[in-house]
C-alpha cells in the first residue's frame, strides 16, 4: 500500500481520475469566487473542445482552463498546458462566444494545482 502525505490522497478520489478533477476543478472555482468572479458554467464542451470553468470579472469573460500535478518532476501543472492545449480552448471559446452572443472583452486564465493542494492562478495566461 503507498501511503501519500496529503490527506487529498488518503481518500478514494485518488483512485479516480474523473472525480479527482472534478474535485480539483471545484476547488478552482471556490477559489476564483472568493478572488471576485462570477461562475457562469462549468465543463462546456463542445466539438472543438472544452473549457473547465467559465467565469466573470466585471465586464469581463474569463475563460478557465484547471490542471492538476501530483508531481513536479516532469514540470509544473501550469507547464502542461501547451500551445496545442491552447489552441483547443481559443476554438471552444469561439464556439462559445457565438453560442452565446457574447460581445464583451474576454481572457484566458490557468491555475494549476500541486500534490500538496497550493494553487496558483494566472490572469491572462495565454
Amino acid at each position: 500500500m503507498i501511503l501519500f502525505k496529503s490527506p487529498f490522497f488518503r481518500n478514494k478520489l485518488a483512485n479516480n481520475p474523473r472525480q479527482r478533477g472534478a474535485a480539483m476543478e471545484q476547488r478552482a472555482a471556490h477559489y476564483l469566487q472568493q478572488q471576485g468572479l462570477v461562475e457562469r458554467q462549468r465543463n462546456y464542451r463542445c466539438r472543438r473542445g472544452e473549457i473547465d470553468l467559465v467565469m466573470q470579472a466585471g465586464p469581463t469573460l474569463v475563460f478557465v482552463e484547471v490542471r492538476f500535478r501530483r508531481h513536479t518532476q516532469f514540470g509544473n501543472a501550469l507547464e502542461s498546458i501547451d500551445w496545442r492545449k491552447q489552441q483547443r480552448i481559443r476554438c471552444a471559446a469561439e464556439y462559445y462566444l457565438a453560442q452565446h452572443d457574447w460581445s464583451g472583452p474576454c481572457r484566458f486564465d490557468a491555475v494549476g494545482i500541486d500534490g500538496a493542494g497550493q494553487i496558483q492562478w494566472v490572469a491572462d495566461a495565454f
